[in-house]
């Protein structure tokens, strides 16, 4: 395992500050900047040793970015312990769940809408978000057909 130098070490650091500013725990955004750093799978042994973080906090974390699709886990021929490389397209995978979020949260909005009473104060701020969501699913789609464009 090669000796991280100062510029990696700094980034790894800061892409955990960051997505735990997200809301995901800063092991996650530790894990997901070494695994960008590499060009080939990395080891879950190597991520313990690089990260100096238990193998339960590896497990967890690599399970959690698993299921948002920025983590692809492989198996290499005559290795029994898992690999972990970045999917071909993780950026535009985290935006389309994101989009997904936003369609499910606009279709309880307009329910609720429908549901208040007409040109009610409440309703209008409902529909105030409801706008705000649409710009964002557009916001989202122009950013998704971007990406895929990389």
């Amino acid at each position: 395992m090669k000796k991280l130098t100062q510029t990696e070490i700094e980034f790894i650091e800061y892409t955990g500050l960051k997505m735990q500013a997200d809301g995901l725990p800063k092991i996650a955004g530790q894990i997901f900047a070494v695994v960008v750093l590499e060009e080939e799978p990395i080891s879950f042994s190597n991520l313990v040793d690089r990260l100096k973080v238990s193998r339960g906090s590896v497990s967890t974390n690599t399970r959690l970015l698993e299921s948002l699709g920025v983590l692809d886990r492989v198996s290499l021929m005559g290795e029994r312990q898992d690999y972990f490389k970045l999917p071909d397209s993780p950026y535009t995978q985290l935006f389309e769940r994101k989009k997904d979020r936003l369609v499910d949260h606009m279709k309880l909005l307009k329910k609720t809408v429908s549901n208040m009473p007409k040109n009610s104060f409440k309703q209008k701020r409902v529909q105030d978000q409801c706008r705000v969501t649409e710009v964002m699913i557009e916001n989202i789609e122009d950013l998704i057909n971007a990406l895929k464009k990389i």
